[in-house]
């Protein structure tokens, strides 16, 4: 089953821009496909696959930040050809 997953993490501090940066650059490195937008970043990919690369990529942020915050939808279908059609 495929899956879209759009991300916004949110460290709750003053230097926030490094956490976010290095955290998409792992997204990035994943092989998935990785659309990035100024308010978020999508991962489209097989379900079991993205959820198995997500979960200790998040467990890590969370470790290493005092204070952090994800925002995660999760959508069951790759979505990252869309195209609106109006």
């Amino acid at each position: 089953m495929q899956l879209s997953v759009e991300l916004t993490l949110m460290p709750l501090k003053d230097d926030f821009i490094p956490t976010i940066k290095k955290f998409i650059k792992e997204l990035r490195n994943s092989g998935f496909t990785v659309l990035e937008n100024p308010l978020s970043t999508q991962i489209y990919g097989d379900y079991d696959a993205v959820m198995a690369f997500l979960t200790p990529e998040i467990k890590q942020v969370f470790e290493k930040e005092e204070a952090v915050m994800l925002q995660l939808k999760l959508v069951k279908g790759n979505r990252s050809g869309y195209q609106p059609d109006f």
